[in-house]
């Protein structure tokens, strides 16, 4: 997200403070390799109700300090044929895939040619799923930036500090 006029770096760490103190660390039976059309990704196995509800306190805590999506991200998103629930969650949230369109995926691949899809998944769940934990905790937030050249680093962690909800 940008961050709208007004809010400075200091002003989103502080809030990541504030929201990680105000959740519990979740707990998820591990994940599985799947593919998401020609693409493979690693997906929670189980029940991802508290991954759900710890990426809605994301979105909900943390939006009084984003900027408007540019239109032309907007349209870019729009033309990818949305929902009426994602197009408003565009409006509302500047993404279409928050709250319960949300679907938590780790994206291993770029699209694979049909061909190869099959020898990939079977080396991918050879070699990387024996090294997944399980069960797989989730104990902390990360504040990540984007640099001008489109590579990602690490702000800063947020331990999740607050209670559990039944």
């Amino acid at each position: 997200m940008r961050l709208a006029e007004g809010y400075s770096l200091a002003d989103l760490q502080q809030a990541c403070t504030a929201l990680a103190a105000s959740q519990a660390p979740v707990v998820l039976e591990g994940l599985h390799l799947a593919r998401l059309g020609r693409f493979l990704a690693l997906r929670v196995s189980g029940d991802e109700t508290a991954l759900g509800r710890l990426a809605a306190a994301c979105v909900r805590d943390l939006d009084g300090l984003r900027a408007p999506a540019p239109q032309t991200e907007l349209e870019k998103r729009r033309a990818a044929g949305l929902t009426p629930a994602q197009e408003a969650n565009l409006v509302t949230w500047g993404y279409p895939y928050v709250l319960e369109q949300f679907r938590f995926h780790l994206t291993l691949t770029g699209k694979l040619p049909k061909a190869e899809l099959p020898a990939v998944e079977a080396a991918l769940e050879a070699h990387l799923m024996p090294l997944l934990p399980r069960p797989l905790a989730i104990s902390d937030i990360a504040l990540v930036g984007e640099d001008s050249d489109g590579s990602f680093h690490l702000i800063h962690r947020y331990a999740l500090s607050g209670t559990a909800v039944e």
